[in-house]
């Protein structure tokens, strides 16, 4: 029965719009609500309307009147407005939410106060606030959130794609329903040389990832657990730069040069962006860019914000002050030592802003705020009464290019801290007696070293998020990156004589720079992104290892990124453990960059055999997340691995290692591969 109480708060997240005495779910559910938490509009009618849906309900949930907590905060954001984890206000009042769902004694008393939420707060803000308070109470920890995509599928498909689907559930019963084909290329033409990695920008995977990402990792809450995560600030730093590193890979992918970083606040922005996004929920189409937009000081009274550039290059200049001072200063003037384990961590919680910075005052919002300067480009003073653009939703902000060029220059600041670090010494690096003498990666029914990327077309079911329309499936067909299944071999010589335990670390990178040249290290190190890292056992002597792509500590599968919670494996079942996760996570589709057709994208696979003593973090993983911890971390759990993130690139190199085969010990190896891209194929997923 207690599992049951638990899935019922799931069905608070279905057709957002709609009221909660409304059917939820496959199983025609509804809530029997008392008549005082039914709005103004229903109330007077209450008996007829829930009469009129509870006679055909097969389930019933009962609803206890109880002495509601204050929610005027909450309330405050209008319903049809958007919501934004960037804007100081939005969070405030999310934090209060967040707070009022947690502080609920039991899962009965939230129910009754998310019911009554549900029906008063903006639909996104209830949906950000209930999801956290669900992954942070003791009670619900072990629930599934539905994927964002299928609740608010507004922020993830062309807006045209809903009138479509509109008269397909409409006019066509379930079960003789046609897709809704999603176009490739919706939001700008050949002539625009950014739209080229429209694939990556605009992959709901990669977008949902940074969504579930900020939800398992918020700014602001009462209580200071649900913030205070081991190593947060350094994890922030981490995804990022891996996003950053990935989308460069992509550019060389597509014939373009690396990012340039947007370091001049007053310089136009010269890509434009164009969503061709309507959002339902707060019935406004989502506002373009324009090319060539430049920022304005921010004077916006109805989101309470009045911040100047000279603020944002004022807090920019205080990050670099306290990284050449080595240390912050807190609110009581206490020095917070940047030092070569923590000072990576520190920076993090003082550039993404939150109740973790060791002084608010002093270091400012800088991350945030930039979001919601170029977000805001378009309207600084509201006199047009337009809300943000994408870059102001971080369900969305990973659409426009210029996110990458804001990320660009943040890590950029984030690299000057590392730069002042000691490389890594030789006996920092290896791994005496463990030897890797050879590395070959191999895809399915391919050659060997060559990575093979196609296009492939997927359904996603927009139901629960498809307000007022008849029930029953209704499914879009969109197209996205997918790479042959590959395994990687290597062959480990163990010489110490003893049985010795490692953390196996794999690497890719580009070969050569835009010009065609052989990277230096020193920028190559930039663009080498994660492929895997796990624990492995050798034996004295000889060693073969062998490991799938699919088992990636980076990804989590295409089903549980696009999970659906109506089709939960049985309880206590082998396929409920598998099902069971946090749904963070990069999209396994993504792993492998697009490469080139022809000859390919020439890259480097390295891979690193590191001393597990050195790494090891003694704690218990079962039943905590950890499949995709390298972006994400480990739920509830310490970072299962004790060395910096990113290592052995984290750092400059040490002197003489210009290259990567200069960089190499023995417990190294590097394999030159390609990534062969073939434009021509297109697989339907089964």
């Amino acid at each position: 029965m207690t599992e049951e109480k638990k899935n019922n708060l799931l069905l608070l997240f279905d057709r957002p719009s709609e009221p909660v005495f409304m059917e939820k779910g496959k199983t025609a559910t509804v809530f029997d609500v008392p008549d005082k938490y039914l709005t103004d509009r229903y109330r007077p009618i209450g008996n007829e309307v829930q009469t009129r849906f509870s006679d055909t309900a097969e389930r019933r949930v009962p609803v206890r009147d109880i002495s509601l907590p204050d929610l005027r905060i909450p309330m405050s954001l209008p319903r049809d407005e958007q919501f934004s984890l960037f804007v100081p206000r939005h969070r405030q009042i999310a934090g209060r939410l967040i707070d009022i769902f947690v502080g609920m004694r039991n899962i009965d008393d939230l129910l009754s106060v998310a019911v009554y939420a549900r029906d008063r707060v903006n639909p996104f803000l209830f949906n950000y606030a209930l999801s956290v308070a669900l992954l942070h109470r003791r009670d619900t920890k072990g629930l599934d959130l539905p994927s964002f995509a299928q609740n608010f599928p507004e922020k993830y498909v062309d807006s045209k794609v809903f009138r479509k689907a509109r008269e397909e559930v409409t006019v066509v019963p379930e079960g003789s329903r046609m897709p809704i084909i999603v176009p490739r290329d919706y939001t700008a033409s050949d002539l625009e040389p950014e739209h080229r990695l429209w694939y990556f920008r605009e992959d709901v995977g990669i977008n949902l990832h940074h969504w579930h990402w900020h939800l398992v990792y918020p700014f602001e809450a009462g209580d200071r657990s649900i913030v205070d995560k081991d190593r947060r600030g350094e994890l922030f730093y981490y995804m990022h730069e891996q996003i950053i590193a990935r989308y460069n890979m992509e550019r060389f992918s597509n014939n373009l040069p690396r990012v340039s970083r947007f370091n001049n606040y007053r310089e136009p922005i010269s890509e434009g962006y164009f969503p061709k996004m309507d959002s339902i929920v707060a019935s406004r189409a989502w506002p373009p860019r324009f090319a060539n937009t430049s920022l304005s000081d921010l004077n916006r009274e109805s989101d309470q914000i009045t911040v100047d550039i000279n603020d944002l290059q004022r807090w920019h200049d205080k990050l670099l002050e306290a990284i050449s001072m080595g240390y912050a200063v807190d609110e009581s003037g206490n020095r917070q030592q940047l030092t070569e384990t923590d000072g990576i961590n520190i920076l993090g919680n003082m550039m993404e802003s939150s109740i973790l910075s060791p002084n608010r005052s002093l270091y400012g919002d800088f991350h945030n705020m930039g979001h919601v300067f170029i977000s805001y480009a378009h309207d600084p003073d509201h006199r047009h009464l337009e809300t943000f653009g994408v870059m102001g939703d971080s369900t969305t902000a990973m659409r426009d290019p210029v996110f990458y060029r804001w990320h660009a220059h943040v890590d950029d600041i984030f690299q000057e801290h590392k730069r002042r670090l000691q490389p890594y010494t030789l006996p920092q690096l290896e791994y005496n007696g463990i030897t890797v003498e050879g590395l070959q990666v191999a895809s399915d029914g391919g050659m060997a070293n060559v990575f093979t990327t196609f296009w492939q077309q997927s359904d996603l079911d927009l139901s629960r998020g498809m307000d007022f329309v008849p029930r029953g499936n209704v499914f879009v067909r969109f197209t996205h990156l997918q790479h042959t299944p590959f395994t990687y071999t290597m062959n480990v010589n163990n010489a110490s004589g003893a049985q010795r335990f490692g953390t196996v670390r794999i690497f890719l990178g580009p070969k050569n720079d835009e010009r065609g040249q052989p990277m230096k290290l020193r920028d190559q190190r930039l663009m080498m992104i994660e492929l895997d890292r796990f624990v492995a056992s050798f034996n004295p002597g000889q060693n073969t290892i062998r490991r799938r792509s699919d088992e990636s500590s980076v990804t989590i599968p295409f089903e549980r990124t696009f999970r659906d919670l109506n089709n939960r494996p049985a309880e206590n079942t082998s396929e409920e453990l598998e099902y069971n996760f946090c749904g963070c996570g990069w999209p396994q589709h993504m792993l492998i960059p697009k490469g080139l057709p022809g000859d390919g994208l020439r890259c480097q696979l390295f891979v690193m055999v590191s001393n597990y003593e050195d790494d090891r973090v003694d704690q218990d993983l079962v039943g905590s997340c950890s499949d995709a911890s390298s972006y994400c971390g480990v739920r509830d759990r310490k970072y299962p691995d004790r060395r910096a993130m990113g290592f052995p690139f984290d750092r400059l190199p040490r002197q003489g290692a210009e290259q990567l085969v200069n960089f190499l010990t023995p417990n190294m190896s590097i394999v030159d591969v390609k990534i062969r891209h073939d434009a021509n194929r297109v697989v339907q997923r089964q």
